[in-house]
């Protein structure tokens, strides 16, 4: 019996684990973080604190997987919340290139995203101030992930060329990598009229126009739902003020085919 229990853990021992990692998840990359820790540091700043409740940073990074010595592409970064969170995910040796149109710098983002840049946190952040119809030039084929969280509408108001957008992001994108469009839902059939009044989109024509550009959806992740939300009011941050955080969200991922 002894030997038949050896033999047995002889075997057993032999079996590996299947592999679950997406395809463009490398050897070389590390176990995903801990997205909890990385949104409890205490280095954060108060203001970011401050969204968290609405934006739900934790359940938002589960959603779209990103792992330390990832190369990440954000297009619209804004004030760089998002930016911050990524950056610690993915260091030290993985990278987070953020971009940013002249107009958004120009209108509100031009200091808080110098301070946000300034902080040592960010050092892994390059700071990309390209249009978003032609989003990280010099960077065919290198990125894991692109994010862009809460602005594929504003691409719509501001008049860019989506195709093109959707198009560059999938020439940068590794193959296996994943493009995440996450926004708030729009009610279906509006397409893209509620983009400027009411910042929301059809979430039907966000699908359509990236799998245009010739990415395979992977699957709708839920983490940002809110079914009570009527969806006739406006998302936008400055207007939606005690409303804030609670507009009914999609997040997509899409894959770049690996062939």
């Amino acid at each position: 019996m002894k030997k038949l229990i050896a033999a047995f853990l002889v075997l057993a021992g032999c079996v590996t684990a299947p592999n679950t990692s997406s395809s463009n998840d490398a050897a070389t990359h590390a176990a995903p973080a801990n997205y909890d820790a990385v949104v409890a540091a205490p280095d954060r700043t108060d203001a970011d604190r401050a969204l968290d409740p609405g934006r739900k940073p934790a359940a938002f990074l589960a959603a779209i997987a990103p792992a330390p010595g990832m190369n990440v592409g954000e297009l619209f970064a804004g004030g760089g919340y998002t930016t911050e969170l990524l950056a610690r995910v993915v260091a030290p040796s993985g990278k987070v290139y953020a971009e940013n149109p002249k107009w958004v710098l120009e209108k509100f983002a031009a200091k808080p995203w110098a301070d946000r840049l300034a902080r040592p946190v960010n050092a892994n952040v390059v700071r990309e101030d390209t249009e978003l119809d032609a989003p990280f030039p010099n960077l065919d084929g290198q990125l894991d992930r692109v994010v862009t969280n809460a602005n594929y509408h504003d691409a719509v108001w501001a008049g860019v060329d989506l195709a093109k957008m959707n198009a560059a992001v999938f020439t940068a994108l590794k193959p296996g990598g994943w493009y995440i469009v996450a926004d708030s839902s729009a009610k279906p059939g509006t397409g893209l009229q509620d983009a400027k009044t009411l910042h929301r989109i059809d979430e039907t024509v966000v699908r359509q126009q990236v799998e245009a550009a010739g990415f395979h959806f992977l699957r709708a992740d839920e983490s940002l739902r809110n079914p009570a939300d009527t969806r006739d009011w406006n998302a936008s941050p400055s207007a939606a003020k005690e409303k804030r955080g609670t507009s009914d969200r999609f997040i997509f991922v899409f894959e770049k085919p690996a062939r």
